[in-house]
């Protein structure tokens, strides 16, 4: 990433915006790294931590501006938070909403005060159960991209070490897609990118990895959280495995 930003920054570049952790793959950026070559750049550099908050640290990561949605980490859905760094900070924010200047003028109209609430406790209780998480929801994930690999020409899209531990992205090479999803009752996977009620995209993201559109198409999405349990991973596993001996080849 560091390289392609690199090549891809211009003099008159004046904000830069990685995600720190794919929501697709799960990758984590090195967001330190990309942030102190941004500034050298002379540029601001901007990162939403989603996929991040509440399952690992995000303190002292040397950016200007973060963002992030609350209901990946439990809150209410409705809630986010923007954080802008105070120090030496020349970032300049417009208001969305205008009227009666509530905010110091960047905000006016009524506060979500109950989602604000919520996702002040919700950050709290992430903070402190984090390390039981990850030992947790990590020991699921690992079970279930290792079951589902040892399948016949099955594999990972993505970094295997270098990436958030809920998460994992399989390329389920030679099946029917559709098939699978359709007969996964009670289990919720996401493959592609919805871009219209009407229209499936293959996923963006794995063809910038140089995935083909097939590739990107049979390519699915597993994501864990704390209520899940090894029973889950059991029904996940047997299922897909009863489904990818029965399903024939792509299209």
């Amino acid at each position: 990433m560091t390289e392609e930003i690199k090549q891809a920054a211009r003099p008159d570049t004046i904000l830069v915006s990685v995600m720190y952790v794919n929501n697709e793959t799960g990758v984590i950026q090195p967001i330190k790294e990309i942030a102190k070559l941004v500034h050298e750049k002379g540029a601001l550099f901007m990162t939403d931590v989603t996929q991040a908050v509440g399952k690992i640290g995000i303190d002292d990561i040397g950016i200007d501006l973060l963002c992030f949605s609350g209901h990946k980490m439990y809150a209410p859905k409705g809630i986010g938070a923007l954080y802008v760094r105070q120090k030496g900070n020349k970032v300049k924010l417009t208001p969305q909403n205008h009227g009666g200047g509530h905010e110091q003028g960047l905000r006016s109209g009524t506060l979500n005060v109950p989602g604000i609430i919520a996702l002040a406790r919700v950050c709290e209780i992430a903070n402190e159960e984090m390390a039981l998480n990850q030992r947790n929801i990590s020991a699921l994930r690992d079970k279930l991209e290792t079951e589902l690999l040892k399948l016949p020409n099955n594999s990972l899209n993505g970094d295997s070490e270098n990436k958030i531990y809920n998460t994992t992205n399989i390329c389920f090479k030679g099946q029917d897609a559709n098939f699978l999803i359709g007969r996964m009752k009670n289990i919720a996977v996401s493959n592609g990118s919805a871009y219209s009620s009407a229209v499936v995209e293959p996923s963006h993201v794995l063809k910038a990895m140089g995935l083909s559109d097939d590739e990107a198409f049979v390519s699915l999405r597993f994501s864990l959280g704390r209520y899940n349990s090894n029973e889950d991973i059991e029904t996940v596993i047997s299922k897909i495995k009863e489904l990818t001996q029965r399903t024939g080849r792509l299209h």
